[in-house]
């Protein structure tokens, strides 16, 4: 017990640390031609916008329990592939940039407060962070990038993310550790209140 809660504080102690890194959203804008399975899975860890979004399902999902721990976590990845599908197809969606940070804000609240609400609400919510995150991702690529290849491995990074927060949150059982989460969304909803800012 007591080394998993040595790792569960050093990981939320990484998470705040890397607040400060610079390299803040995932997605410049720039398009990658030859954009692959391995280009997307690297996708989610190279910016903290899609990274602890992902991370924050998994913990809220956990928060929520059944049956809020698989149908959220499916939820998001599945609106992500339209998001990203809308994109390619040309349909423009306005202010996405806001609806990632926004996502990042709300979800760290959720966190903070450990709110617990019907799963048809919940998924309607993350559905819709989902849909910002997959268009934002499918708008960078190169029309002629493998779309299939690269959202398999942006898919894959976003379910190993739920998974991991998922068993962050899981595996706190007492209430130190419940509060370190909480903190945790606190961080979470921090970083996206600096997003809309900037």
């Amino acid at each position: 017990m007591r080394k998993i809660q040595t790792t569960l504080v050093r990981g939320i102690v990484a998470g705040l640390l890397c607040l400060i890194s610079v390299s803040a959203f995932a997605h410049e804008g720039v398009h990658h031609d030859t954009m692959g399975f391995v280009a997307g899975f690297m996708h989610p860890f190279s910016g903290l916008d899609h990274l602890l979004a992902m991370v924050a399902i998994g913990l809220w999902a956990a928060q929520n329990r059944q049956p809020a721990l698989w149908v959220l976590p499916l939820s998001f990845p599945l609106m992500m592939i339209a998001g990203a599908l809308l994109a390619r197809s040309g349909v423009a969606i306005p202010m996405v940039e806001t609806g990632i940070a926004s996502s990042l804000a709300v979800l760290g609240l959720l966190i903070a407060f450990a709110v617990k609400m019907p799963v048809w609400l919940a998924a309607t919510i993350v559905s819709v962070f989902g849909a910002f995150h997959g268009y934002a991702h499918g708008a960078e690529m190169s029309p002629t990038a493998s779309i299939a290849m690269s959202g398999t491995g942006f898919v894959l990074a976003t379910l190993l993310l739920h998974v991991a927060g998922l068993s962050i949150g899981l595996s706190a059982k007492s209430v130190r550790l419940q509060s370190l989460i909480q903190l945790g969304g606190c961080g979470i909803t921090l970083m996206g209140a600096y997003l809309l800012a900037v």
